[in-house]
């Protein structure tokens, strides 16, 4: 099953080198999921949850081996290099230690007793007890080690705190999964200056940080079905308002480009987009017609007062199948359904490849006027930019 997991990891191309493919061929992953069944553990592209809040939510989980391994190779790590892990679960650091060898050596710490409890037990379990587990707040990084070759990180963060950046050698690479906006991606960052510039970045799914580094994040119910959520300050939530506007009819304007790779125009929507925020609709609500189907797994909104605009998609052969479009609604609908269908003309005239956009990090506070595509954070600035 181990074998079959590696082989469907290449298939996939989340495994394009021989390090990353040996250290998953042999670090057996169902001794870190003892509580799940081997499919379960070794289903490429399937999590497996270690702790839940009094909730129910997820707050641990060991990530998909699809984006492990997308990471490890975003962090072209070495033999003989020094590692710190942020977010623990054993699995990810076992791979590291594989990867790094006996001169190597590997850190990975955790807010959490219970995670790394775990983590050392089924470390210890499956001969890697090399691996320093730490019982930490990430936010923090762990300075008793440091400088480290690379960082990665393995709970969605919203912010890279300062010690991260002075923890790595000037030579080395953080790997974060990055929230800006509401979307998260994950980012390999190597030292530019005194800031961070990325080399690559892809989709990533995590739970998010906690302690010190939780996310600053507002969610709103407009009603029972629908909501927005933002990390932008600058974004005002009438809620009263927005919802009343969705009541009115709804205007749809088409911009003759085609729809495509969702996730490269979702993040330019959302990073140019002067007052973002991301709709999210129940599919009751989306079978009522109130609102589209793209709402059901969030899609880029522009909000102002009253009135929203999101985006939209149709069957349409003369732009090679789908088009997009837009679905505004409000005593605005008109100007903020013109300027959203002007950025998917941009995007599509300008930008419609992977991985056009450059994403930089400044720990230093937001100049005024704010850049467009730069987002403040707590400890310094987000800019992404498009070739």
């Amino acid at each position: 099953m181990r074998a079959a997991m590696v082989n469907s990891l290449r298939g996939q191309g989340a495994i394009t080198s021989e390090p990353v493919a040996a250290a998953f061929a042999a670090v057996p992953r169902h001794r870190f999921a003892p509580d799940a069944t081997l499919e379960a553990s070794y289903a490429p592209n399937g999590t497996v949850v270690a702790k839940r809040d009094e909730h129910g939510l997820e707050i641990s989980v060991m990530s998909a081996a699809h984006l492990q391994a997308v990471m490890l190779e975003q962090a072209q790590i070495e033999p003989g290099m020094k590692v710190l892990e942020i977010g623990s679960g054993g699995y990810n650091a076992a791979l590291i230690q594989e990867i790094v060898g006996p001169q190597g050596s590997v850190t990975t710490a955790d807010i959490d007793k219970d995670i790394t409890d775990r983590a050392s037990a089924c470390l210890t379990d499956a001969g890697y007890d090399r691996v320093k587990v730490v019982l930490a707040d990430g936010e923090a990084g762990v300075p008793d080690g440091a400088p480290y070759d690379r960082i990665l990180v393995t709970a969605a963060a919203w912010d890279i705190p300062p010690a991260w950046i002075s923890d790595l050698t000037e030579q080395g690479r953080i790997v974060v999964p990055l929230t800006v906006c509401g979307l998260t991606r994950s980012v390999a960052f190597d030292r530019e200056g005194t800031g961070l510039l990325s080399r690559s970045y892809c989709l990533a799914r995590f739970v998010p940080m906690q302690g010190e580094g939780a996310a600053e994040e507002r969610k709103v119910l407009l009603r029972e079905g629908i909501a927005l959520q933002t990390d932008d300050p600058r974004v005002v939530l009438n809620t009263t308002a927005l919802d009343q506007a969705l009541n009115e009819p709804r205007l749809e304007r088409w911009s003759g480009a085609a729809y495509d790779l969702p996730d490269e125009l979702e993040l330019y929507l959302t990073l140019n987009l002067p007052e973002p925020a991301r709709l999210h609709a129940a599919q009751h609500v989306i079978d009522q017609g109130v609102v589209a189907a793209p709402a059901l797994l969030g899609v880029p909104a522009l909000v102002s007062e009253g009135s929203i605009a999101y985006r939209t998609r149709r069957e349409n052969e003369d732009t090679g199948g789908l088009e997009s479009g837009v679905i505004a609604h409000g005593p605005q609908a008109e100007s903020l359904a013109e300027h959203y269908t002007e950025l998917l003309r941009t995007w599509a005239r300008d930008h419609r490849r992977r991985g056009a956009a450059t994403f930089r990090y400044l720990p230093t506070p937001a100049p005024t006027p704010l850049p467009q595509g730069t987002v403040p954070k707590r400890h310094g600035t987000v800019t992404v930019s498009w070739n």
